[in-house]
């Protein structure tokens, strides 16, 4: 099945076409923006020149003001990256516990079981918010309660509403009292593995505890969140969808992908050149910035064909909606599972899902504009 996605339009096929970079003000930063699909993969693989060790640099804006702390594993590079990361990797490797796919199955359940009894639901806040952080209850292996708190810090813990700063430090806060109640009365949490773990041979300090912390619940919300939201607003608008995801369920796999790449609700990451750089033509200093921008990648016409439509039975789908190299993103399982699962039970107990108001979530900067998901997404669902 496919379908024009005229709703994601893609600000940077000119630049892509003519150059493969766009220069792009950020912060009042020049920031050359790679934009071609096999020039972004090579750059994601060559950390020596395209660095992740700049702490609050690597996102793009960046977030000096949101936290006080590197984030781990994320802003460092090979070998200290691959010891980083392979102390958090049990946990992000729960998606594949049967205990936790039981789980996700059941949420998922229930709470379309709340929307097809309800005239309406707002599916950014009501829905996917709500699976995102009960979720990560599962795979971080604290108690479901938790996500209570966590679904008061909305959409993005920095960035959705109130003072970003005072967010930030709010949540420091909440993360130094799970690691102190870990370090007193240790269990078989992801708070409670930081206090026991070790780096080169020593235990993690507070900051690099911190560190892990702060990027699981500032990392993975506002893009798993969007992808649950995009995906069922495509299904809304495609009422054809579902019946075609029902008519052979091994499409089901298929489509998310194409969910991922049509999405790709991570923009762009950045990088830092250790060194004086061209960057496909421009020049950037020692400690400047560059950005490796998936969600032009993923429109590449050079590796997908139509890259416009949405198939959701495209294969193969090299997309990049989750990086690629050393720092592919660690909870990218995760998110497969949840969108998986969702489409699955969707195509169970969902004849039609009605759209009665949209409003798109859309990214504003100096050079460009993009639409990615929804501020919010009121539907009725209608079941079989």
């Amino acid at each position: 099945m496919n379908s024009k996605q005229s709703e994601l339009p893609d600000p940077f096929r000119e630049a892509r076409t003519k150059s493969g970079v766009f220069p792009c003000d950020f912060q009042g930063e020049t920031v050359p923006m790679i934009l071609r699909h096999a020039d972004v993969r090579k750059a994601a693989k060559d950390w020596k020149t395209y660095s992740s060790d700049a702490p609050f640099r690597v996102p793009i804006p960046s977030e000096e003001e949101f936290r006080s702390m590197r984030q781990l594993p994320v802003e460092t590079d090979p070998p200290e990256h691959t010891e980083y990361r392979k102390i958090v990797e049990p946990f992000f490797q729960r998606f594949k516990d049967p205990i936790v796919v039981a789980q996700i199955g059941a949420l998922i359940d229930e709470l379309l079981g709340v929307a097809l009894s309800r005239d309406t639901i707002e599916i950014v806040r009501e829905f996917a918010l709500p699976i995102q952080s009960r979720a990560l209850t599962y795979l971080l292996n604290v108690p479901e309660t938790e996500a209570t708190t966590w679904i008061g810090w909305g959409t993005h813990v920095f960035r959705d509403g109130g003072s970003g700063q005072k967010k930030g430090a709010a949540l420091e806060q909440y993360l130094n009292e799970q690691l102190d109640r870990a370090t007193a009365n240790p269990g078989e949490d992801f708070f409670s593995a930081l206090t026991r773990a070790t780096f080169q041979g020593r235990p993690l300090c507070r900051e690099e505890m911190m560190g892990f912390a702060n990027l699981t619940f500032a990392g993975g919300r506002d893009t798993v969140i969007q992808s649950v939201a995009g995906a069922l607003g495509y299904l809304g608008k495609n009422p054809k969808a579902l019946e075609f995801l029902r008519e052979d369920p091994g499409r089901i796999v298929h489509a998310g992908e194409e969910f991922f790449r049509v999405i790709t609700p991570l923009t762009h990451i950045g990088r830092v050149c250790p060194v004086e750089t061209d960057v496909h033509g421009v020049s950037v200093k020692p400690g400047g910035r560059v950005s490796l921008c998936w969600a032009s990648a993923n429109q590449d016409e050079t590796a997908f064909d139509a890259p416009n439509e949405v198939r959701l039975d495209r294969k193969p789908n090299p997309h990049l909606a989750f990086g690629f190299g050393a720092h592919l993103c660690i909870g990218a399982g995760h998110a497969r599972l949840i969108l998986r699962t969702l489409l699955e039970k969707c195509t169970e107990r969902v004849a039609a899902i009605t759209i009665s108001q949209a409003v798109e979530h859309v990214e504003h900067e100096t050079g460009y504009e993009r639409a990615v998901g929804y501020d919010s997404l009121t539907a009725k669902f209608i079941g079989r």
